[in-house]
């Protein structure tokens, strides 16, 4: 019995696990090996109302409460992370586009996107600096009715792949931080606009690259919030990301440790099975404990959001401690696999997969001020 699920989102879980079990699973190392998007399985998510259910009926969704992505973006995230990274920049974008964005602009983008139509990137971090998020170099100037953009954008997901990107960039002084930055929504086809792909360690279906610009331009009616304000205006809804990229990662877990149980209880050494020694069985039990915490605290967080209630230390939590716990936990399984896990297959590829989220949409250390500030105040604990 779980505290924050009611029966029906139970039953939005059921029928994920179903899908991803019999839709994405079996593509998992594929994909991995390939570096493709299977852009088919996307529209079948779509078609399932299962991308972005919580935005409004008008935007494309169907007005479900945050938890439902949630509870839909862990079951895709058991079958396969770079998949359910759908799920993940479908309900960050989704959720700036409809709040911050022009209606006659973004509608139909949001609609593509909840069909699985389209996908959108947000392109935040730069070469000179990825931690301090305020101190951006790419240039957006007003032109006429168009805004100008120049510059770079690196370490973004779904880079080479995505029909539009959210950008960050500066339209106030240098010195303004993160108050002179400005969001615009960016359709990847604009002229100007070139592309690249990293060879990532993990996440390879869904990959991340670097954007360029030059002199790409984007009519103002493309301005997601006001003018110079972008950063602070639509950064908030990195709260929600940040709960479900714990739901994501510790899915991953999850999955690991169900395989690691039925594994240590069949395997035998010294006529018992593995799960009678107890340096087999309690390491097991205590990362299954710590999982389960973890996972119950990105509900929370969740839970707070849907009752407009404030959970961004919550979130934060969420963010540093999932990702750690999740590597942490499918290491260990690894382990218990022998040379059976270290070898090319679903363990190891797990454990390249939620190692980067120890890297991206912050590190551990921003998470932790974040947090730190909530507690003893801004004041106390200065930039």
């Amino acid at each position: 019995m779980n505290p924050y699920l009611d029966g029906d989102l139970s039953a939005i879980a059921d029928q994920a696990r179903r899908f991803a079990g019999e839709r994405v699973a079996p593509g998992f190392q594929e994909r991995d090996r390939t570096r493709v998007l299977d852009r088919g399985l996307m529209r079948a998510m779509g078609e399932l109302g299962f991308i972005a259910p919580e935005l409004p009926e008008a935007a494309g969704g169907q007005g479900l409460p945050t938890l439902a992505a949630g509870v839909i973006h862990e079951e895709i995230a058991r079958a396969d992370l770079s998949i359910s990274y759908i799920n993940l920049l479908a309900s960050l974008n989704g959720q700036i586009l409809s709040q911050h964005g022009q209606p006659e602009v973004v509608t139909p983008w949001l609609h593509r996107l909840t069909r699985g139509e389209a996908l959108l990137a947000i392109a935040l971090t730069e070469p000179r600096g990825g931690s301090d998020a305020g101190n951006l170099r790419l240039r957006i100037e007003r032109v006429g009715s168009d805004y100008v953009l120049n510059g770079e954008k690196t370490s973004i997901s779904a880079a080479d792949q995505a029909d539009a990107v959210v950008v960050f960039g500066r339209t106030g002084t240098v010195d303004s931080g993160a108050h002179g930055v400005t969001a615009l929504l960016v359709p990847t086809d604009a002229s100007g606009l070139t592309r690249s792909r990293f060879d990532c360690h993990g996440q390879r279906a869904i990959g991340r690259g670097s954007l360029f610009f030059e002199n790409v331009r984007v009519p103002v009616d493309h301005r997601l919030g006001d003018e110079n304000k972008g950063f602070v205006q639509v950064m908030q809804g990195f709260d929600f990301s940040r709960a479900l990229i714990g739901l994501q990662v510790l899915a991953v877990a999850r999955v690991a440790l169900d395989e690691t149980w039925v594994h240590v209880a069949q395997r035998e050494a010294f006529g018992k099975p593995l799960s009678a020694f107890q340096g087999v069985s309690h390491p097991l039990a205590d990362f299954d404990t710590q999982v389960e915490a973890a996972r119950l605290l990105c509900l929370q967080a969740l839970w707070l959001k849907d009752r407009g209630a404030p959970h961004s230390a919550e979130a934060a939590m969420c963010k540093w401690w999932a990702p750690k716990l999740a590597y942490e936990t499918i290491h260990q399984c690894l382990l218990m696999h022998g040379h059976g896990g270290y070898d090319r297959g679903p363990m190891e590829q797990r454990l390249r997969d939620v190692l980067g989220f120890q890297i991206g949409d912050g590190t551990a250390q921003i998470m932790k001020t974040i947090i730190a500030r909530h507690r003893a105040g801004r004041a106390a604990v200065p930039s």
